[in-house]
């Protein structure tokens, strides 16, 4: 009975454990902006025109000639919310000047060209209906594609002398004509998936950094391994990001090798502190010393909270095992190499449960200069722009670039690079290069005081080995350097 119920506890941890990737996978799927707007569409479109639909049904409106017009401008303003056309009054007002231009259009060609009995619309009614479309949407600025779509629909409604009667509360009669009953159906239906396109924007889409990207919202409490000749320089760094929400902490670690943890018992007034080794005892004191002095500069230089944590044992595990404890979300280690490569230590780190950012320095405590080169979109752009935004301040600037090997992709990177710092409400730059990468940084870091790249971490192996990251290709550099990678929980 024992062994069954731990085989479905085991079971049910896997399932739990899956769904947990399958939920990250599609949050890390739907930061992709492109992806998200089009996933808006298939959920949004569909709906309006139902409602729409229902609604032409409820008050005979001639719902079907409506459509075409209708779907194709919502499904612009969705699919480009940031583009000149996704503008509720050029969607409303284009579409239904379209309509009222062909009605005018139609009444004037019946009356001064009689329509030959073969015809069932006067040509000179499509004709007239386009030009006068295109001259009052231009003149009005609402020049919009649906609006010659419905300035042509409205010539086919159908014809006679019938009438549509509304009855609107039951206190009102109007009778409408077939084609002005068109036209006020558009100018309705327009207004409805305007004002439902107006909420989704203001409410969702504007604000999809903060319900969307993971970094704008957390990465908060930061933990600062002080490692190295760099330490304070990289636990400044994690105070800067950490300062930018009023919630910020920065945790310093120092892990002690070869330290027995009833020293540090007795440190924290556990145990008795006359049985425990000396030599040991004073390197905890010492490090608690000068972690305390670090932290009390840091918490006079940016105001944020502060605290100090002496461990033992292997160092890598320590700081992740630390990390989860401490409830630290980002991890800000300095850069380290072995043999030209990143240490043990760093990899571990870089690829462990939380985000991670390791800091090669050159000295400096100011970054108000910051690039942040982006190959694609995603979680990891979001998080390399958003600590730089953080790191920049109000009055600092942020050059968000990317390069191209071709003329012909710059118009799509130029779209990637948009879609990657709209979400942020700092004033950030966009640059689109035709050069190397590497070159390209190399070139321009001197104008910078940091360069923050990817881990790559999200690349497969096969993909490193032919490709290797950008930040294992540059050497020196008249700038910092820092690494993001997206933990384990953010991927």
């Amino acid at each position: 009975m024992g062994r069954r119920r731990e085989r479905v506890r085991a079971a049910l941890r896997r399932l739990r454990s899956a769904e947990r990737r399958e939920v990250g996978e599609f949050l890390r799927w739907v930061e992709n902006t492109d992806n998200l707007v089009h996933l808006s569409v298939l959920v949004f479109v569909p709906l309006l025109i139902g409602l729409v639909t229902l609604l032409s049904n409820a008050v005979e409106a001639l719902p079907y000639l409506l459509f075409p017009p209708l779907a194709s401008g919502a499904y612009t303003l969705f699919v480009r919310p940031e583009s000149r056309y996704a503008s509720p009054r050029r969607f409303v007002g284009g579409i239904t000047l379209g309509a009222l231009c062909g009605w005018i259009a139609f009444i004037a060609a019946e009356r001064l060209f009689p329509a030959a009995p073969a015809f069932t619309v006067p040509p000179a009614a499509a004709a007239g209906a386009i030009a006068l479309t295109a001259i009052v949407t231009w003149a009005l600025d609402l020049e919009e594609p649906s609006a010659f779509s419905s300035a042509l629909l409205v010539l086919v409604v159908e014809m006679g002398t019938g009438v549509i009667t509304l009855r609107p509360l039951s206190l009102l009669v109007i009778r409408l004509s077939p084609r002005s009953a068109y036209v006020l159906s558009v100018l309705l239906s327009t207004a409805l998936v305007a004002a439902a396109f107006v909420v989704w924007d203001k409410t969702f889409y504007e604000r999809r950094a903060t319900y969307l990207y993971g970094t704008t919202h957390g990465d908060d409490h930061v933990l600062v391994p002080m490692r190295g000749d760099d330490g304070v320089e990289t636990a400044t760094m994690a105070a800067r990001i950490a300062a930018a929400h009023d919630a910020g902490k920065v945790v310093l670690l120092d892990v002690l090798e070869g330290v027995d943890p009833d020293v540090l018992a007795a440190h924290r007034g556990e145990g008795d502190p006359a049985a425990v080794d000396e030599a040991g005892a004073e390197r905890v004191r010492k490090a608690v010393e000068r972690l305390d002095e670090t932290a009390t500069r840091l918490r006079e230089a940016t105001g944020v909270s502060c605290e100090v944590i002496v461990a033992s044992g292997d160092p890598a595990s320590t700081t992740l095992d630390t990390a989860d404890r401490a409830n630290c979300d980002l991890v800000v280690t300095p850069y380290e190499t072995e043999d030209g490569a990143l240490s043990p230590y760093v990899r571990r780190v870089l690829s462990g449960p939380v985000d991670a950012v390791a800091h090669r320095s050159t000295g400096a405590a100011d970054w108000r200069r910051v690039m942040v080169p982006v190959a694609r979109p995603g979680d990891t752009a979001h998080a390399m722009v958003d600590f730089a935004t953080r790191l920049a301040g109000d009055d600092g600037r942020v050059s968000v670039c990317t390069c191209i090997g071709t003329e012909n992709a710059r118009r799509g990177a130029e779209h990637r690079l948009a879609n990657v710092v709209e979400a942020f409400d700092a004033p950030v730059e966009t640059r689109v290069a035709r050069a190397e990468i590497t070159a390209y940084i190399q070139e321009n870091a001197k104008a910078y005081d940091l360069v923050m790249l990817g881990s790559s971490g999200e690349r497969s192996t096969a993909s490193r080995l032919i490709s290797p990251p950008t930040f294992r290709q540059l050497r020196d550099v008249d700038c910092d350097v820092a690494v993001v990678d997206r933990g384990e929980a953010g991927r």
